[in-house]
């Protein structure tokens, strides 16, 4: 119950996203744009503020890097297990493989920040931002094998890639940002939460697409049973406590994240396939994510 309430704040923005989208007739174009300010600006603001401004052990890190990256491995082969389960098009598997691991990181850093303050959001900030090279590669990969996309272009243009690596070198070489350019990042930091969860209730498909049904169980399951499990045991196993071991147990049981709609549409695969997918794995971890938030 306390995991729940918890988490109400930041599913009744989800769902008030979703709301505003049919009550307020705000077209498609708005939300696409909304939704590229926040993955073009407002979230590399948020994750290269939050990596440049925390005092990174590398070392400490590492166990809790490594278990991102088994649970990222491990989705990823799950979703190539999927590819004999259910007919489709090369394309629309390729679409549809990324829902196995890819997770919604502006969930995460908010239930992150709840949970431990700056320090949860740190440690968050760490893992995501260190697994969204990865992340891409997998998806974007996939993807441009059977599209017409070159991988490099792709990962050459993603902004959160080069957050991620720009904050981590200014982090490793020590240096320190002014005050005034550090709350400018906050504050966009700040807005790209709200936002973002906003965008994720506006981006809800009710309505699934036929057929599509078998694999939104199997992709769901994995992505928010399994893998969660996975970090449950490894997290141990690596010596992982406190916030480091909250956090990973949390990334794994992140739903999908609605980036992967639109890295699909954009490199002209199954949209409204990954939107359904996306759909229920948002709506099922309303109820699967305090689960785990208990058991920690």
């Amino acid at each position: 119950m306390t995991a729940a309430l918890l988490l109400l704040p930041d599913f009744s923005l989800i769902l008030l996203g979703s709301l505003l989208r049919r009550w307020l007739g705000l077209g498609d174009h708005f939300w696409r744009d909304l939704e590229k300010l926040i993955y073009v600006v407002l979230f590399p603001a948020l994750l290269f503020g939050t990596l440049a401004r925390t005092r990174i052990d590398f070392a400490a890190a590492a166990p809790l890097v490594a278990t991102g990256l088994a649970v990222l491995l491990t989705g990823a082969l799950f979703g190539l297990a999927a590819r004999p389960l259910f007919r489709q098009a090369p394309l629309a598997f390729a679409s549809q493989f990324q829902c196995a691991f890819r997770y919604n990181s502006y969930i995460g850093l908010a239930v992150a920040a709840k949970l431990n303050g700056a320090e949860g959001l740190a440690a968050m900030g760490i893992l995501v931002g260190t697994m969204v090279p990865v992340a891409n590669l997998l998806a974007v990969g996939m993807l441009a094998r059977h599209g017409e996309t070159g991988l490099l272009r792709e990962l050459a243009r993603n902004p959160l890639i080069f957050a991620t690596l720009s904050g981590l070198t200014f982090n490793a070489a020590g240096f320190t940002l002014p005050a005034m350019p550090m709350q400018l990042l906050s504050r966009l930091g700040e807005a790209s939460i709200a936002l973002g969860l906003l965008s994720v209730g506006a981006a809800l498909k009710l309505r699934g697409k036929g057929g599509a049904q078998g694999a939104a169980i199997y992709f769901t399951a994995v992505k928010l049973l399994a893998l969660p499990s996975l970090a449950w045991w490894l997290g141990r196993a690596l010596g992982l406590g406190g916030v480091y071991y909250q956090s990973a147990v949390l990334f794994a049981a992140l739903p999908t994240a609605t980036s992967a709609y639109i890295l699909a549409v954009r490199m002209g695969g199954d949209g409204p396939g990954v939107a359904w997918l996306v759909t229920v794995s948002t709506m099922t971890a309303m109820l699967t994510l305090p689960v785990w938030l208990t058991l920690l």
